[in-house]
């Protein structure tokens, strides 16, 4: 089992790196005084250093609960599992599926792929469009692996969006060939526009719905959940037992008080989905202006723009700009076969903008430099 390259990649990160690598949110939009204010309530309460439950906290599972049925998703608390992270969640889910087969969208998010061979799943990727999967392909490979595992909003590492017909054919597939989903949402709320209904209410007893704090909070809380079905859910549960008895109780607590003031939640995840969608934006604009060759869709929401540099390996660049001190991953590392060498995935979350500027303009030097080499070789 190798090592996550994009972990092993934020290991060169330093102060004078500038690194579009990991999906890191803004620590400047964490809610530090009232995650802090929180902590210190909870704290007082000597209670809040005890063992907790296996499932999770009960208050909290409500809460969240809560914020599915306000959006239509009819849930309860005996329908939420807490976990240390969504990767906990899905390394739960690949632990008891172990050695079956699975269908993955094609690139897919790194840290699945790994816990997929981990636990022996073998995966058999179809092609990730702008809009969704191709379905044609996904249901002859669905058919025959009866899992599938997806992440329809701004998808890592494309940052492609599901469009609502693909979200509607998936879950006929899914239904047709009896299958069952594993659904990573870690990105749901950093719509920039409306958000977009989850591929699991539409069958809600055949789905995994993942969700985390990571993206909307703060990554260091390590909490994630897993939503499905009682049936689904319940075997589940001594997987849990068995890693780590319970997510952190303290942490759990913590983001249970924080939660008690729901508005400012939401007016939080709405200053996020603000400011990220100005970030996206200015990281547009000057990828426009410095790297016209790059070839990408502008995302819709996420943390991640997605593209194609024609006509060299980003590979190859990146071990140029690592001594530039500029941090990227190449597309490759996101295929689990036949991985495209020319393309590349940018945080625009973390940067800020005179940050984003000067490592775009030394990838767009670094790149032309490459080309010039290669031309001159020919």
């Amino acid at each position: 089992m190798k090592r996550s390259f994009i972990r092993e990649i934020l290991e060169h990160t330093t102060n004078n790196t500038i690194s579009f690598a990991g999906g890191l949110p803004d620590e400047k939009l964490f809610p530090h005084q009232a995650l802090r204010d929180a902590a210190s309530h909870i704290l007082s309460d000597a209670r809040s250093l005890q063992y907790s439950n296996s499932q999770g906290h009960l208050p909290l599972r409500n809460k969240i609960a809560h914020l599915y049925t306000a959006e239509g998703f009819e849930t309860n608390a005996d329908n939420i599992m807490i976990t240390s992270g969504a990767q906990q969640a899905l390394d739960i889910i690949s632990r008891y599926y172990q050695h079956q087969q699975i269908t993955t969208e094609t690139p897919s998010y790194l840290g699945a792929m790994n816990l997929f061979d981990l636990n022996g799943l073998a995966q058999y990727p179809v092609t990730l469009r702008s809009d969704g999967i191709d379905t044609e392909a996904f249901e002859k490979s669905l058919s025959r692996t009866k899992l599938t595992y997806l992440v329809p909003d701004y998808q890592n590492p494309t940052g492609y969006t599901y469009s609502q017909k693909k979200r509607e054919e998936v879950a006929r597939i899914i239904k047709v060939q009896q299958g069952i989903l594993i659904e990573d949402a870690p990105y749901s709320e950093l719509y920039f526009k409306e958000k977009q209904q989850s591929i699991s209410r539409l069958i809600p007893k055949q789905s995994f719905h993942l969700g985390s704090f990571s993206k909307v909070l703060a990554p260091g809380l390590r909490l994630g959940w897993i939503r499905a079905d009682k049936t689904l859910l319940e075997p589940l549960l001594a997987y849990k037992e068995a890693m780590d008895l319970h997510s952190s109780g303290l942490s759990q607590m913590i983001l249970d008080h924080y939660l008690t003031d729901l508005h400012g939640y939401r007016s939080h995840t709405m200053l996020l989905r603000k400011m990220y969608g100005k970030k996206m934006q200015l990281f547009k604009t000057y990828l426009d202006e410095l790297l016209p060759e790059f070839d990408y869709t502008v995302p819709q929401g996420g943390m991640f723009i997605y593209g194609r540099l024609p006509g060299i390996s980003t590979s190859t660049l990146l071990t140029s700009a690592l001594e530039r001190g500029v941090l990227f991953v190449p597309g490759r590392e996101f295929f689990h076969t036949d991985p495209e060498d020319d393309t590349m995935r940018l945080n625009f979350t973390n940067c800020r903008a005179k940050e984003i500027y000067q490592g775009l303009s030394i990838l767009a030097e670094l790149y032309r430099e490459t080309r010039g080499r290669d031309a001159n070789a020919a």
